[in-house]
């Protein structure tokens, strides 16, 4: 039996990667669940999948799962709460797959434990690869790891590698849903609101998440990834636009040849991929239906509408540091927006002046990286107080990234 640490166990992810468990009780269990402060719905994981360690955020959060379990008449694991006790969850010896659903930079410190200890690891956190791809993928060299992408584009992309040879590829294509502005004139950005921007037509998530949707900010950090984790230049990745989001990635190798991976929307198909991989267990969830008629259609996306897009692409062009305070400038950016504080359209302002202002570097370490982070998110917070001093992004983010469309 192959237990699991889970990073991020009450989270949207979390309890997908639990539900898929709970199909396969004599295959997989559960080492540790590391969780925040949402104590109600870890207390009722621990009570079910009676894991041997269960980690939250702090010593308030801690007594709370306490006094809960005991109340329940639950038998506690061993408890203990902090960013140590998620490191060592996910170093354990015991714990042979870790599922790092841990949202934003958080996760990072205890997923790289997890890759230097050579761990298989589900990847459902795109900031750790975005934020300090470089050390993550030379401590999997170094340890032999394996990381197998949970984000249904990469998922998606890591099936359609298993076609053929590195060296045969000539490019992999991530596709977007566009979100919901995907038809909305650029003049009418102004006006949009946070209700507006959460909104999307095709997925369920959370907030940061679906606001970077809208902005295609979520498809840039994509395309960072993706360079790391399948050893692609960014002009080897093309971003297009496809509304029915049921085709997640493509590969086009050297012959012309494209590969495309199709699967129903639902995050339990890639989680059970990682699990089983190279085995393709039987569908978690009901298979399309090809009797259907339908109409699948790939649109080149709007550089100007959506720069963001080509800032990730010139941040990955950059290298170093420049992707981590690209995540951390967004994260700040978003909060704002969500809060009232900027308009949309100053997101994207708002990272771009973050970025001219904090340098970029090399960093030889995960704690130089949150470091980094940290300077990242002071600066945008101090451009998010000077307001309208900032500078159109049009002016900082040039459309020539049209040659990736």
């Amino acid at each position: 039996m192959t237990y699991l640490t889970l990073l991020g166990s009450t989270g949207s992810i979390g309890t997908s990667t639990l539900d898929v468990v709970r199909r396969w009780p004599g295959r997989f269990g559960v080492y540790a669940l590391a969780a925040g402060r949402n104590v109600d719905l870890l207390a009722q994981q621990i009570a079910e999948f009676k894991p041997r360690v269960a980690v939250v955020a702090d010593e308030a959060s801690l007594e709370q799962l306490r006094t809960i379990l005991k109340r329940n008449g639950t038998a506690a694991p061993d408890l203990a709460c902090g960013r140590q006790a998620r490191i060592d969850a996910a170093a354990a010896a015991d714990a042979g797959f870790v599922m790092s659903a841990i949202v934003g930079v958080e996760g990072l410190e205890a997923t790289y434990a997890a890759v230097r200890f050579g761990k298989r690891v589900g990847l459902a956190n795109k900031e750790v690869m975005v934020a300090s791809g470089k050390l993550v993928t030379e401590a999997m060299r170094a340890s032999g790891a394996e990381l197998i992408p949970v984000d249904s584009e990469h998922n998606g992309a890591h099936q359609c590698f298993r076609a053929g040879l590195r060296k045969e590829v000539a490019k992999l294509i991530l596709t977007a849903s566009g979100g919901p502005f995907r038809a909305t004139p650029a003049e009418q950005m102004e006006n949009v609101t946070p209700e507006q921007a959460l909104n999307h037509p095709t997925w369920k998530m959370g907030q940061r998440i679906t606001i970077d949707s809208a902005t295609l900010m979520n498809k840039g950090f994509e395309v960072i990834e993706a360079c790391w984790l399948f050893d692609l230049a960014p002009k080897e990745v093309e971003v297009v636009v496809h509304p029915q989001s049921k085709v997640h990635a493509l590969v086009e190798f050297a012959d012309g040849s494209v590969i495309a991976q199709v699967s129903a929307t639902d995050m339990r198909m890639p989680i059970q991929y990682a699990l089983t991989y190279p085995e393709r267990a039987d569908a978690p969830v009901p298979r399309l239906d090809w009797t259907q008629s339908s109409q699948w259609t790939f649109d080149p996306p709007d550089f100007h509408k959506f720069p963001l897009l080509k800032l990730a692409y010139d941040a990955q062009e950059t290298g170093g540091s420049a992707t981590c305070t690209l995540n951390a400038a967004d994260e700040i950016a978003v909060e704002a927006f969500l809060a009232g504080r900027i308009s949309y359209p100053s997101i994207a302002a708002t990272i771009a002046e973050t970025m001219e202002r904090v340098p970029a570097r090399e960093p030889a370490s995960v704690a130089e990286v949150l470091d980094i982070d940290r300077e990242s998110r002071a600066v945008a917070l101090e451009v998010v107080e000077e307001g309208g001093k900032i500078v159109s992004v049009a002016k900082k983010v040039a459309p020539e990234a049209a040659l990736h469309a």
